[in-house]
């Protein structure tokens, strides 16, 4: 019985996912714990036909870890549907969390024929491409707030859309010099990293990576190397959605 329910809400999830629709949410049983979250986010991703383009990390911040009380971070695939081009125009509703500046890497295709295991030592060599990413945040139920990465983890890892900025080729010091903002289309603020709280603006969004000016001071660059290192402290969204 458990695994016929556990199907009935997949197959709902799934239908929202694809169609880009708002469900009630999924019973707590398949949320609350990581473990059975994932079981959850794997059964819903068996049931999708159309391309995995890569795969996202969340809930990497050491002091999110603790606050929730969880063991580690999860992960979850991110479809070739989902990724957008520069300039794309995105909906948000009201259970869109936000959007967060982030970075990605493009692995080697011979990384999938290794016979060894990745360590930190090794990892560098099968990176060929850095760039900064923009994910949208948020769920595809009438939920709101974070009370255990299961909720996330559980709806496809809380990614509604990523848009992909220019990719570099990868070093290993190359990181802050992804230079990117985010900015509103209707207002036309740009705003350095920080989440734009969507349900307090407008409904469609336009976002995009431009090049910022050189004269940006200490403050932003400090926060902009903050962010995208915030496997190492509390990125800015955690602070206002926890």
């Amino acid at each position: 019985m458990t695994n016929k329910n556990m199907n009935f809400f997949a197959k709902k999830l799934v239908a929202a996912f694809l169609n880009n629709k708002i469900i009630k949410p999924i019973p707590k049983i398949y949320t609350s714990k990581l473990i059975k979250a994932n079981s959850f986010r794997k059964l819903c991703e068996s049931k999708i036909k159309k391309p995995i383009i890569g795969f996202k990390a969340g809930g990497t911040a050491i002091p999110l870890i603790k606050k929730l009380k969880e063991k580690e971070p999860f992960y979850a695939s991110v479809y070739k549907h989902n990724v957008l081009k520069n300039n794309s125009l995105v909906k948000k509703t009201k259970y869109t969390l936000g959007i967060e500046l982030e970075v990605c890497y493009l692995i080697k295709k011979d990384f999938f024929n290794l016979q060894k295991i990745i360590t930190e030592k090794n990892l560098n060599k099968v990176i060929s491409h850095i760039g900064p990413c923009i994910e949208v945040v948020g769920y595809r139920q009438r939920k709101k707030g974070i009370k255990s990465f299961g909720d996330l983890c559980s709806d496809f890892g809380g990614n509604i859309k990523f848009v992909i900025g220019k990719l570099k080729k990868y070093t290993r010091n190359n990181v802050k010099n992804l230079k990117t903002n985010i900015s509103n289309l209707n207002t036309i603020i740009q705003l350095m990293v920080t989440l734009i709280q969507l349900r307090e603006s407008h409904e469609i969004f336009n976002i995009c990576f431009k090049k910022t000016s050189k004269g940006q001071n200490k403050s932003q660059k400090r926060f902009l190397r903050f962010h995208r290192l915030n496997c190492r402290g509390r990125s800015y969204f955690e602070q206002r959605y926890l």
